[in-house]
């Protein structure tokens, strides 16, 4: 008998996971999404085999919501009461101790098996039409085990994200996951969000190549998504602050008291690293 799958948002990264399910297993595809006529271009487009409802979504063997953090929270408190024992929620937020702190007790009473998810991938643009079935080809999934994960899980879920396409997937525990993914990609976006500021920005053409754009690449944010993931995530990014701020200061006074064999010393380090 196949198995059913639900994604909860068919925008860029729930478009895709619908289009890699499709292409990868036999698995039948459902989706359900806020607004109506995004599902229904999915549906018309082949990506899902049906457009989710209640019942759907109670009977599924493995829902996958993919929604801003406090939308993921609110959307499972409701929805996991209503799922069928035995069956699999991994949600998809870029950050995890609000979120598993909230919805742990609740998949434990409804004895719903509960895994945290985070896939490393995505692009500068948004919504379904920017979907595609490849955007997760050689990605990591990060795999975070609750008290609500039932022993293999996540050796199966693993196998089912490296069928989808997934280069590896990367297992930790939520407060890790917050603490690296303030580093490896919030610090980012607020970076480059600083750096497209400067008056000389507007002015670029002709004088940037690709350090400049690398730099300027992930400043193109929706505003409303990362000030969610920011706030959720705020005691982590700001101990990632803390210390660029600091660092950054080191080279600004190096280049105002013209200290020469500081500023190579501070290069050196970062080239080292």
């Amino acid at each position: 008998m196949k198995k059913t799958v639900v994604i909860a948002g068919l925008g860029l990264m729930g478009g895709s996971m619908a289009k890699a399910f499709k292409k990868h297993t036999d698995w039948t595809v459902c989706g359900w999404n806020r607004t109506r006529a995004v599902a229904e271009k999915a549906l018309a487009q082949g990506v899902i085999d049906a457009i989710a409802d209640e019942q759907t979504i109670a009977e599924c063997d493995l829902l996958i919501p993919v929604l801003y953090p406090d939308a993921t929270i609110q959307f499972l408190r409701r929805i996991i009461p209503t799922m069928k024992p035995g069956s699999r929620v991994v949600d998809l937020v870029g950050v995890k101790e609000q979120v598993i702190r909230a919805l742990e007790p609740v998949a434990i009473a409804a004895g719903v098996r509960y895994t945290g998810g985070h896939p490393m991938a995505g692009k500068e643009v948004a919504g379904f039409d920017n979907a595609e079935a490849e955007l997760y080809e050689g990605a990591s999934m990060i795999l975070v085990p609750t008290r609500a994960t039932a022993q293999g899980d996540i050796e199966e879920l693993t196998q089912l994200f490296l069928q989808l396409g997934f280069g590896m997937c990367k297992i930790c525990d939520a407060r890790e996951h917050d603490r690296m993914i303030a580093h490896t990609s919030q610090l980012c976006h607020v970076v480059s969000n600083c750096y497209v500021k400067s008056p000389s920005s507007p002015n670029h053409h002709g004088f940037s190549a690709g350090s400049y754009r690398d730099m300027i690449r992930v400043a193109a944010v929706n505003e409303v998504l990362w000030t969610d993931l920011f706030m959720t995530n705020r005691d982590a990014l700001l101990e990632e602050l803390d210390i660029f701020v600091s660092d950054m200061l080191k080279v600004r006074k190096a280049l105002a008291e013209e200290n020469w064999e500081e500023m190579q010393q501070l290069l050196r380090e970062g080239r080292i690293i």
